[in-house]
Order: structure tokens, then C-alpha cells, then sequence
């Protein structure tokens, strides 16, 4: 999240509200945004009027205001971002908030939240990936006529350029991307729908609400949908991709910019000096 974010401590956060809502608040966009389709459902369904909708709308754009400043006060009593959103929701309209929760269990609501969540974070990754490309290739291009060593087992080898070093870099994150928008592929489904895991006797128009919501399809079985993390292991290793071939470009311009090599020095934002050993330029990011 870029926003909304808690201006204390993560031990503070978690000592005052409870260790599942310190992680899970995060999810608080998603889950005010899933109510908000799941209302426009129930409201086509006549389970709740137009009025009750937008009293429940405004009333969860209020909530999600509070949250982004800071000012929502979480009870760890209540477990999750979840029920924190619902209680408060039902505790200012009244029994209308206590409503929205009709056809819809906590755990098809979690899986929702999480897949809103893990669609958001995909496009932000792929878009910091494209920016970092650009920036690669602009470099590249400055540098397009610098020759050096390329090394195997850190012995010189063959004449390259530093261009045709740094297109290579660009390769690696092209795959990345493509292994985002891969994953996308099977996190971009809506569960909303199945329930606690059978279902619901109360049926929604479920194409409604992921067409709300930027889903490309719904879920085909229940109990599957409410217990599928494929999608963030996915995830979780697109990132752990991504994270090794940053490490690999920054370990090889780390070892270009030691007196041993001396391809490069790093500016000073990217660099600290030594308390004991002036002549020293570490490439450390600055405290």
C-alpha cells in the first residue's frame, strides 16, 4: 500500500491492535471496495433498497477516509480488518450496515480481499519494472560505445560493451514482467460468491460484481475458491525473482566500483564514507 499507512511502529501497531489486524489493515481498500460491489448486488436482488446501498457506501468511503489518515481506531477484540470495517460500519447506520453481510461468508470476503490486493500489487510491480527497463536502456545508450572485460569466474574472457552488458539486465526484468502479468492470469477471479465454502442459498448476480470490481472471471468451485493461495505463492516467487536479478546487477557494479576493478564510482547518493578509513567510498544507500 502507497497510502493509509500506520504512523507507528509495527511492535506498537501490533500491541495496541492485535497481531492480525498490525498485517491484515493493509487490506482495508480491498475489503471496502468488495462491500461496496457486494451491496450493488444485494441491491439488484432487492435485498436491500438504493437508499440502504448508498447509506452504506458513503458511510465505508467515510471509513476508508479514516483509515488513510490515520484516524480509525482498530479493536483487536474484533480480530481482523474485516470485522473492524463491518462493526463500525453497523455501529454508525445501524442495522442497515448489519445487512451487507447477507450471501457472503468472511471466507469468501478474505479471498476476495487478498486477490484485490495481490491484482493491485502486480500492476505496481510491473509498472516499477518498465520505469527500471527505461532507465536501463537510457543508460545503455549514453554508455553505447564503452568497451570493457566481460568475465566468467571473475578471469576476463571476451571484449564486450558495457551496452550489451546492461540489454542483458533488461532481459532478465522483461521476464519478470512477463511472469506478473502471468500470474495475473490466474489471480485476476472472482471468489466472492462461494461462501463459506458451499455457497449461499441467496444468489447474486456474481458477473455484477466482477465487472465492479475488474475481474476478468468468476470462480467455478466453491470450495476451491475460498481456499486457493496458488496466487500468492506465484507471487511471492515472481518477487523473489525479481529481488535475485537486482541483487545480481547491484553485486556486479559493487565489485566494478572496488580500486581492483575501477569500471566506476558511485555518487554520493548511493555511497557513505568510513568513520575510521576516509579514503573509503562504500556503496551503501545513505541512513
Amino acid at each position: 500500500m502507497r497510502t493509509g499507512r500506520f504512523s507507528k511502529p509495527a511492535p506498537e501497531i501490533a500491541q495496541r491492535y492485535g497481531e492480525s489486524v498490525s498485517f491484515d489493515w493493509r487490506l482495508y481498500r480491498y475489503d471496502i471496495a468488495g462491500s461496496i460491489a457486494h451491496a450493488a448486488a444485494l441491491t439488484q436482488e432487492g435485498i436491500i433498497t438504493a437508499d440502504e446501498r448508498q447509506k452504506i457506501e458513503n458511510e465505508l468511503r467515510a471509513i476508508e477516509r479514516e483509515i488513510e489518515s490515520d484516524k480509525f481506531e482498530w479493536d483487536q477484540s474484533l480480530e481482523d480488518v474485516h470485522m473492524n470495517i463491518e462493526a463500525t460500519l453497523t455501529k454508525r447506520i445501524g442495522t442497515v450496515g448489519g445487512k451487507l453481510h447477507t450471501a457472503r461468508s468472511r471466507n469468501d470476503q478474505v479471498a476476495l480481499d487478498l486477490r484485490l490486493y495481490v491484482k493491485a500489487e502486480l500492476a505496481d510491480g510491473g509498472r516499477r519494472l518498465r520505469l527500471l527497463q527505461t532507465a536501463v536502456l537510457d543508460f545503455a545508450e549514453q554508455h553505447s560505445d564503452v568497451v570493457m572485460p566481460g568475465y566468467t569466474h571473475l578471469q576476463r574472457a571476451q571484449p564486450i560493451t558495457f551496452a550489451h552488458y546492461l540489454l542483458g539486465q533488461i532481459e532478465a526484468f522483461e521476464r519478470d514482467a512477463e511472469r506478473l502479468r502471468d500470474c495475473l492470469t490466474r489471480t485476476d477471479v472472482l471468489p466472492l460468491g462461494s461462501g463459506a465454502l458451499a455457497g449461499s442459498t441467496v444468489v447474486l448476480d456474481r458477473e455484477l460484481i466482477a465487472r465492479k470490481l475488474d475481474f476478468v472471471r468468476v470462480s467455478q468451485n466453491s470450495m476451491d475458491a475460498v481456499s486457493d493461495r496458488d496466487f500468492v505463492c506465484e507471487f511471492l516467487f515472481c518477487l523473489a525473482m525479481i529481488g535475485l536479478h537486482l541483487s545480481r546487477l547491484s553485486e556486479d557494479l559493487i565489485i566494478w566500483s572496488t580500486s581492483e576493478f575501477g569500471f566506476l564510482e558511485f555518487s554520493d547518493t548511493f555511497a557513505t564514507g568510513s568513520s575510521l578509513m576516509p579514503q573509503k567510498k562504500n556503496p551503501t544507500w545513505p541512513s
